[in-house]
């Protein structure tokens, strides 16, 4: 009897260890994320810009960063760098090509030296309107463009407004193509704008944004030439008392992602990022509209002498630029966009 109670207690010992052996290897449940834990594993989406916080570029770039984070309830967390940051706009355009920058917000100037085809928004006049420019910009000619970009390992996703670019100047008032002759003028690194100077008889002076102010202030430079936003933002009327509206050049801005950095996102979150750039290039397009409005009489209030010189003149001047650059643009692409 004491033998058969000692195999029994025994047995019963090892049925219950082997129970709690099996309750205890049993998944725990996983806790849910906390905020703090989402965000450590949100992918991270770096945007590199050359102007100010408060500029047109940044408030579209807030703008998206809304949109972005609504869309894909932070599954991609945005980081702006404003003000040449992360370098220039080649700096970045060339980060983003070899994807050690995820996107960035770049004037078409830079870009010629990634694609031709950029350079017919740089020829002189060839845009009075934005009306022709959106349409261009939005549609076949634009995205055919933009495609250009996928053999240097960039993703055009959109054309951004920039605006119709104005000479300003710290010597005279400008009227005519003549007053432009002998002015040193800063210019982006663009063939086509230093070629249309260099035909008004101005001497380009290449240099990088970030430089400039300083560079006008130093009297290194004579001028430069930007839409009437930038001049406000970057407050160049502190160092120059002339402003010409001229409109020579129609400058948009290209939103650019890495390739490597949109191929490793999922089609859902590729979906949500173009979505989101159409609906904060809208919004930009119209912020900056609206504010173009009030910003002659800014400028003006601002101390500088403001000229409405004849276009007709400067367009008859600056003709021999399309002449020169018409084979390496293609004359169907000229074309296409002077007759939209």
């Amino acid at each position: 009897m004491k033998k058969f109670l000692s195999i029994l207690m025994v047995f019963i010992v090892a049925v219950s260890m082997a129970a709690c052996g099996q309750k205890n290897s049993e998944p725990t449940p996983a806790k849910p994320s906390t905020p703090a834990e989402a965000e450590a594993k949100a992918i991270t989406m770096r945007i590199a810009h050359t102007l100010a916080p408060d500029s047109h570029y940044n408030k579209g770039l807030q703008k998206f960063a809304e949109i972005v984070d609504q869309k894909t309830e932070g599954k991609i967390k945005v980081e702006l760098f404003h003000s040449s940051q992360l370098g220039s706009e080649r700096d970045a355009i060339e980060g983003i090509s070899m994807g050690t920058l995820e996107a960035t917000l770049s004037s078409t100037g830079p870009l010629a030296n990634f694609s031709k085809k950029f350079m017919v928004f740089d020829l002189p006049f060839i845009i009075n309107d934005r009306e022709t420019a959106f349409a261009a910009m939005d549609g076949e000619m634009g995205k055919n463009i933009l495609a250009s970009l996928d053999s240097k390992g960039i993703k055009g996703l959109g054309f951004w407004e920039n605006g119709f670019r104005m000479i300003t100047n710290s010597k005279v008032a400008i009227n005519t193509p003549a007053d432009v002759a002998g002015l040193k003028i800063r210019l982006m690194e663009n063939p086509v704008h230093m070629e249309t100077f260099k035909v008004l008889g101005a001497q380009p002076v290449p240099m990088p944004f970030g430089e400039l102010f300083t560079a006008l202030q130093q009297k290194t430079v004579d001028g430069q030439e930007n839409p009437l936003v930038i001049i406000d933002t970057s407050k160049f009327y502190e160092v120059q008392n002339n402003l010409a509206l001229t409109g020579h050049f129609y400058s948009p801005a290209v939103f650019m992602v890495s390739q490597s950095f949109y191929n490793k996102l999922t089609p859902e979150l590729q979906k949500a990022l173009a979505e989101a750039e159409k609906e904060a290039r809208d919004w930009q397009r119209d912020y900056c509209v609206k504010m173009e409005k009030d910003l002659v009489e800014k400028l003006k209030q601002n101390g500088m002498t403001i000229t409405t010189p004849d276009k007709k003149a400067f367009q008859e001047a600056t003709k021999p630029v399309y002449d020169k650059f018409k084979a390496e643009i293609g004359e169907d692409v000229i074309n296409a966009l002077m007759n939209k």
